[in-house]
C-alpha cells in the first residue's frame, strides 16, 4: 500500500501524461483519479483545437487545476467540479467550477482586488503561477459556487509548430 501511494505521488508531482502528450490529455487522466480519491464527479470540456503550449505554461495550469480541485474537496462541499479548458484571443484559458458553498461573499468584498494575498497559500500561489507567465487569475464565488479561471498568453511561435495534444 505504501508503495501505490508513493507511485501515485510522484506521478501527481509531475505526471508523464503532461510532458509527453500535453495538458490536454493529462487533464482527464487527472480528473479520472481525482473523482476515485474524493467520491466528486468531474467533467472536461477542451476545444478542439487546443495546441500545445509551452511546458512552464503547461505545468502551471496543471499544478492550478491540481489546487483548485483541493479547494473543492476541502471546502466547497459541492458533489462535482467541471473543467473547461480553450485558448481565445492570444491566451490559453482553464476553468474551474464546482455547485458548493462558495466563498463568503463578505471576504471577497472586504478584501477586493488584494484577495490573492488573503484567501490563503492555494491561491496566492496559482496567483503566484499565472503572474510569472504574465497571465491573470480570477475567481469568482457566489453562494452557487465558485469559479476559477487562469489565462496565460500563448506563444505563437509555439502554436504555430505541428505539436499538437
Amino acid at each position: 500500500d505504501a508503495l501505490k501511494e508513493v507511485r501515485t505521488i510522484s506521478y501527481l508531482l509531475y505526471p508523464p501524461l503532461l510532458e509527453e502528450m500535453g495538458l490536454k490529455s493529462a487533464i482527464p487522466w487527472y480528473l479520472d483519479g481525482f473523482s476515485k480519491r474524493s467520491n466528486i464527479q468531474t467533467t472536461f470540456e477542451a476545444d478542439p483545437d487546443f495546441r500545445r503550449i509551452t511546458p512552464e505554461a503547461e505545468l502551471a495550469l496543471f499544478r492550478i487545476l491540481q489546487e483548485s480541485l483541493t479547494n473543492v474537496h476541502r471546502h466547497s462541499g459541492s458533489a462535482s467540479a467541471a473543467v473547461k479548458l480553450s485558448q481565445v484571443d492570444g491566451e490559453a484559458v482553464l476553468e474551474i467550477s464546482d455547485s458548493g458553498k462558495g466563498i463568503s461573499p463578505k471576504l471577497l468584498q472586504e478584501f477586493g482586488d488584494e484577495w490573492a494575498g488573503s484567501l490563503g497559500v492555494g491561491l496566492r500561489g496559482m496567483n503566484a503561477r499565472v503572474s510569472q507567465l504574465g497571465g491573470k487569475l480570477q475567481v469568482e464565488s457566489t453562494g452557487k459556487g465558485t469559479v476559477v479561471k487562469a489565462r496565460v498568453p500563448v506563444s505563437e511561435t509555439l502554436n504555430s509548430l505541428t505539436r499538437t495534444a
